[in-house]
């Protein structure tokens, strides 16, 4: 078995940017991702908040820019899904369903996924209405009427996005008011096609082969009502991908990696950078400064342990 001198754990802006700076450091480095590299910032239309692109960024372009980076300096990229890690002597192994790796220093960047509402019918109707990425799906609804579920940054984003295909967009939100920045929600309210239902959940889905209308309950009186609606677009947080490190390193109430100011978790020689940890911003540009704080970290452990 080969021994790395890191494995990154997470292709996404965070795992992207340790694996160049690993690799640049002339570390051997290998990145494994269970999907396709870039995260979720692969499944974002428009990225306009990232220094140097002033008109904004496609999202997946962005991802295989990143990619092609890594790459060009000796990543090696392996398609597969960690699925625990051991402590050896001096190492550690990282085991997934076909294989396993084995490395002197490890980076969690696994990031998280998208938060689903639990209601009757979300899991019957993901992928027949229900939907977590509108640059995904979207084009399913060219002219039909959907909602989105949320009020944060991503909700209104996405929301607007499908104002593309989409005759009518119905914001359900569980507040009174949204959290998403003033920009986006300024966009949102002057879009003709968003409309707003404050105060209320979606208590069911409903339909039989797809998504044909929703249950909405108000928050305050408990009045429910039926909702027709073609599709169900939910932006509602995200849970941390860390259930394989759990009971390996430390985890905070919520399932986020704990780490010190230099980014270690509380194993020695294993570092978390990005979504997966506790504390972390939840932004491009900061996951990718984790990254880089993430390399230089595991640089300084491996000359101080290994010489």
């Amino acid at each position: 078995m080969k021994l790395y001198d890191t494995v990154i754990i997470g292709g996404g802006g965070s795992g992207l940017t340790a694996a160049l700076y690993a690799s640049r450091a002339r570390l051997s480095t290998l990145l494994l991702e269970k999907l396709t590299p870039g995260g979720q910032i692969a499944l974002t239309d428009l990225v306009e908040n990232y220094p140097g692109f002033p008109e904004g960024v496609l999202g997946p372009e962005i991802s295989q820019r990143m990619e092609q980076q890594a790459k060009r300096y000796g990543t090696e990229i392996i398609y597969r899904e960690a699925k625990s890690i051991v402590r050896k002597d001096k190492s550690f192994e990282i085991n997934t369903a076909k294989e396993s790796f084995e490395a002197k220093s490890i980076i969690l960047a696994s990031g998280a996924s998208f938060r689903m509402l639990g209601a009757p019918g979300e899991k019957e109707l993901t992928g027949r209405g229900v939907s977590y990425c509108a640059t995904c799906d979207g084009a399913f609804f060219n002219n039909k009427e959907i909602v989105v579920v949320g009020g944060g940054d991503s909700a209104m984003q996405e929301g607007i996005f499908l104002t593309r295909f989409a005759t009518k967009v119905t914001v359900i939100h569980r507040r009174d008011k949204l959290r998403a920045s003033p920009i986006l929600q300024e966009r949102a309210r002057q879009n003709p096609k968003i409309e707003f239902i404050w105060n209320t959940v979606i208590e069911t889905i409903e339909g039989d082969k797809k998504v044909e209308g929703v249950v909405l309950k108000q928050a305050e009186t408990g009045e429910k009502k039926k909702f027709k609606t073609d599709g169900v677009f939910v932006f509602i947080g995200h849970e941390p991908n860390s259930k394989f490190v759990k009971g390996f390193v430390d985890l905070n109430e919520q399932g986020y990696v704990k780490t010190d100011a230099h980014l270690q978790t509380s194993v020695a020689g294993v570092f978390a950078a990005g979504e997966i940890r506790e504390g972390a911003v939840k932004q491009l540009v900061a996951a990718c400064g984790e990254g880089c704080e993430a390399a230089l970290a595991v640089q300084a452990y491996l000359e101080e342990h290994f010489g």
